[in-house]
């Protein structure tokens, strides 16, 4: 053979060539498989939560609804958000057998969390303020979870990404992937299921549904959804003190910051988070913490339901917005939620020796309440 004929033959041989890896591991795909079983099988037994009505007077023309969280097995609006980050992460190879899952979490979503870790068998570890309520850290254990306690609470997020580096784990990161990890379109989401409820309601298509932010995946859900499917709803997002986000939203200020954290347990963050999504959102107000904690009392003259503070900032500004359209002579419906339930916070909003420690007085806003409810009239 000529050296040409041995050229030709070589540069064959060299393009026909594949580099392959097979990384195939038959005993973590069967375990991948029983564990997205296992977190869709706890949706597929889970009723929907249900929609409350708020008494108001009828002659009005408005309905107000309250979409009741509380009633998922972990108590809370974030089981949802948990069980979409757990399938978020399993479907994108994170999460591992026998490797711990990592939160940034002192409250609700670090319970959800626990909960969902240890129906699939993994580890579960919370990072938190040192100043924890003993209930939150008693119930994240209860459902398996570890807490991981820091100083100081802005090196949260460092050190849940640190922990998962040492370990291994997967720092779950419930601020950045919140609103990505949900299906807005559909998928018997949040929306979807208000809109399902209010199917057979004398107003189906609210005027307004009114949420409040935490991560920002609920608001950034609901607005979307709203969009996606042509509704003329209006999003309103109501912030307490001490949050960034209504000066970040008001500002067009990507980078706003808060002093201190926020008094109302689950919403108000220091920071502007990734999950918040604030182009999809029509309006926003800053609610003072004393007219939240007034805001849920009344709930609870109402209806008979206690709720955490981030209800009463929804419900607060949910009680504007029908004032407005009562003075407008306006008539439609108007949503907002159920964040988790008040038995967490009885040492907190439903005490008035923790009130005074905060220098909180409701005294004004409870007024401003009972006679809104009486007159449809809200104060200046």
């Amino acid at each position: 053979m000529s050296t040409t004929e041995n050229s030709v033959e070589s540069g064959v041989t060299a393009a026909a060539v594949t580099v392959d890896v097979d990384r195939t591991d038959p005993a973590y795909r069967s375990w991948l498989k029983e564990a997205v079983r296992k977190v869709q099988a706890d949706s597929n037994r889970s009723a929907d939560t249900h929609l409350l009505r708020f008494p108001l007077p009828e002659k009005w023309g408005i309905d107000l609804y309250l979409k009741d969280e509380s009633t998922h097995p972990t108590g809370s609006l974030k089981h949802r958000l948990a069980r979409s980050l757990f399938l978020y992460g399993l479907c994108n190879g994170w999460i591992r057998p026998g490797k711990p899952v990592i939160e940034a979490s002192s409250g609700s979503t670090a319970v959800s969390e626990a909960y969902f870790a240890k129906l699939i068998g993994v580890p579960f570890i919370s990072v938190m303020p040192r100043t924890t309520s003993p209930e939150k850290c008693r119930l994240i254990e209860f459902h398996g979870g570890q807490c991981h306690f820091v100083d100081d609470s802005r090196t949260m997020y460092e050190e849940a990404a640190a922990l998962a580096e040492r370990t291994g784990g997967h720092y779950m990161d419930q601020f950045t992937y919140a609103e990505r990890a949900t299906d807005w379109r559909g998928n018997n989401n949040i929306a979807e299921s208000m809109y399902q409820q209010l199917r057979l309601e004398r107003y189906p298509e609210p005027a307004w549904i009114v949420a409040t932010a935490g991560t920002g995946g609920t608001s950034a859900t609901i607005a979307r959804y709203v969009h996606y499917m042509q509704h003329d709803t209006r999003i309103c997002v109501a912030d307490p003190e001490n949050s960034c986000f209504f000066d970040g939203w008001t500002h067009h200020d990507p980078h706003a910051t808060a002093d201190c954290g926020s008094r109302i347990e689950g919403i108000g963050r220091p920071r502007m988070e990734p999950s918040f999504v604030p182009g999809a959102i029509d309006r926003m107000m800053k609610v003072p913490d004393a007219a939240s904690v007034a805001a849920v009392r009344a709930l609870e003259a109402a209806i008979g339901r206690k709720a955490g503070g981030s209800t009463g900032t929804g419900l607060w500004s949910a009680f504007k917005i029908i004032a407005e359209m009562v003075a407008h002579e306006r008539t439609g419906s108007v949503v907002t939620l159920i964040c988790d339930g008040g038995e967490r916070y009885l040492d907190k909003y439903y005490s008035d020796e923790w009130l005074a420690a905060q220098g909180l007085d409701i005294g004004p806003y409870s007024a401003a309440i009972e006679r809104f409810l009486a007159t449809g009239a809200w104060p200046e």
